[in-house]
């Protein structure tokens, strides 16, 4: 068989995202859209009400696309999958509510949002492995628990880093995502940050880095969402043997 012209392999398309990475995606577009709104809120320049419209309208359009993928999959309907759809229509509502709001209003509208999308991604992640055991993406078990717990929190957009007297640092919320675990992550490719996209640590201070998933950061997390981490075996010789009858006898005698 021919081999095709090296010309067509510059022109491949990659594979489109799963539903559960399309939500991801949502999640990490919200983010990056309430990052924009608290620099706006933080900006001594007056802005007017329509600054954050167009961001806030595909982020609309994206919640809407989200529930037409989750549709797509043709999966029974359950109580779990109708309320993921249901709190979906609610996000694309209230994004498209605060494209006519002003930025603090509009701000509060969409503070959940990268929350909400995830709980989406981990509900619709076990209603697909429950339906569909035997297409159950690979696990990447090269990631730990702890790994794993922070993607999740980046994936929430609970996590920023910044430096300061030349020493990095990393901020979150429980459960804390280290600096050490933040630059094993990136190594791998997994996470990288936005500089200067996050609101300051403090009034007058600097904007932090947002920490965000990349695309492979997005894949390997979608395929371990709501997993069972993985638990070490035990070494052999480690479990304890019972007791001779006689000894038993013996012990309880004591």
């Amino acid at each position: 068989m021919t081999p095709p012209p090296a010309e067509a392999l510059l022109f491949e398309v990659p594979p489109p995202p799963t539903s559960v990475e399309r939500l991801l995606h949502l999640a990490d577009q919200y983010t990056q859209h309430n990052d924009a709104l608290d620099l706006v809120l933080r900006s001594t320049a007056t802005s007017g009400p329509n600054t954050h419209a167009d961001s806030a309208l595909r982020a609309a359009a994206s919640s809407q696309s989200a529930i037409k993928a989750i549709q797509g999959e043709r999966l029974y309907e359950s109580v779990e999958l109708t309320e993921t759809v249901m709190r979906l229509q609610q996000l694309a509502f209230l994004a498209a509510a605060s494209a006519d709001l002003r930025a603090g209003t509009a701000r509060q509208l969409t503070a959940l949002a990268p929350e909400a999308a995830v709980s989406c991604a981990v509900t619709l992640a076990t209603e697909m492995r429950r339906r569909r055991w035997a297409s159950t993406p690979v696990a990447d078990h090269r990631l730990t628990a702890v790994q794993r717990d922070a993607l999740t929190e980046i994936a929430r957009g609970h996590v920023v880093a910044g430096s300061s007297l030349e020493r990095e640092f990393a901020r979150s919320r429980e459960p804390k995502v280290l600096m050490s675990t933040l630059r094993a992550l990136e190594s791998r490719g997994l996470v990288e940050r936005s500089a200067d996209s996050a609101h300051p640590a403090y009034v007058g201070g600097p904007p932090q880095d947002r920490v965000r998933l990349t695309e492979t950061g997005i894949a390997s997390l979608a395929a371990v969402l709501e997993l069972p981490p993985a638990r070490p075996s035990a070494a052999p010789g480690t479990t304890p043997r019972p007791l001779p009858a006689a000894a038993q006898a013996t012990a309880r005698s004591r």
